[in-house]
């Protein structure tokens, strides 16, 4: 496998050889970014009235960055080696949402802030899940794994008109970078599909 270790936890010891220096040299390298695609209406998107503000998502340490998460067990983060997110994963995911909510419809205006007018919906996200976890010890298999808990807000009150957890995962054959991030879109592609359906609903 070819992923490296979180900065979360540290570990010193005494290295023999050369193997250390380079591996921060590829540790510095520069990473090829990626970035995933909007949900996309088959036809014509439908009509909406109301405006919704999708907020920034919240998230765990782990996930507040562009670097692409690997958790070999359930308490450990690693991360990709050769690859990185074209923003932290939480400014992706609202990016993503937008654009799904603007090109499948449902509401008259879709935006990240209020831009002076009066909202009449917020949408909060918690990103719970972002990750690849090998399937098995030897690794021949991975599962792209993503959850998101969503609330929707009625800003004329403040109250919380419903909450739902959506979530997918996708299995793919190989840890190669190109593969895992076509994963993460075919798997994202379905929970974006599902939160502006209910959301719209």
């Amino acid at each position: 496998m070819r992923w490296i270790a979180t900065a979360l936890v540290i570990a010193l010891s005494p290295v023999s050889g050369c193997g250390a220096l380079s591996s921060l040299s590829k540790a510095g390298a520069e990473l090829d970014a990626y970035t995933l695609t909007p949900a996309r209406s088959v036809g014509t998107a439908r009509g909406g009235r109301g405006h919704l503000i999708v907020e920034l998502p919240s998230s765990a340490g782990a996930l507040a960055t562009d670097r692409i998460l690997i958790k070999p067990v359930p308490y450990q983060a690693q991360y990709l080696p050769d690859g990185r997110w074209s923003e932290p994963a939480p400014a992706l995911l609202q990016t993503l949402l937008v654009a799904s909510f603007q090109n499948l419809g449902g509401f008259e205006l879709v935006g990240r802030t209020a831009n002076g007018l009066n909202p009449d919906y917020t949408l909060m996200t918690e990103l719970q899940d972002f990750q690849v976890e090998p399937l098995g010890p030897e690794g021949g298999e991975f599962v792209i794994r993503i959850s998101m808990m969503m609330t929707l807000i009625r800003e004329a009150d403040r109250q919380i008109v419903t909450s739902r957890r959506f979530s997918a995962a996708k299995t793919v054959a190989s840890d190669d970078t190109r593969t895992l991030v076509s994963g993460f879109d075919s798997a994202l592609q379905s929970v974006l599909l599902e939160i502006v359906a209910w959301t719209a609903r």
